[in-house]
């Protein structure tokens, strides 16, 4: 591996239209060189109910190769406008996303865990 160049995680729905912009936007807000992306359908809904353990130990597995292989020191979990896998309305995911956030730096406290919003426009948000 190019041990000069940055890579950064992504949490990230499954669907193809989210992965172009959030990749995109992790590459110019932290100038990531690379974004190892981990999917499934409606990522920040499982990690925020966090009960379903066989989806949380594989999420965990991926993020740990991206953490320790590649020394990504930024997570971010996605949350998307017309999410099939998670349905909620925006104010509903993007409580999700807080959770999710909340979660995953309790398994991950020396990493930068941060959540986002792709709009109907597929713009990325910083969610707070």
């Amino acid at each position: 591996m190019d041990m000069n160049k940055k890579f950064v995680t992504s949490i990230n729905c499954m669907d193809g239209r989210t992965q172009e912009p959030i990749i995109t936007y992790l590459k110019t807000e932290y100038g990531a060189d690379y974004v190892d992306m981990i999917t499934e359908p409606g990522p920040n809904k499982i990690l925020a109910e966090n009960t379903n353990t066989v989806l949380i130990e594989s999420i965990k597995t991926r993020v740990e190769v991206s953490t320790g292989k590649h020394d990504s020191k930024v997570i971010a979990i996605v949350g998307h406008y017309d999410c099939g896998g998670n349905p909620a309305d925006e104010a509903t995911q993007k409580d999700q996303i807080n959770a999710s956030v909340t979660n995953v730096k309790s398994w991950y406290p020396e990493v930068d865990v941060i959540g986002v919003w792709v709009d109907e426009a597929w713009k990325v948000n910083r969610v707070v």
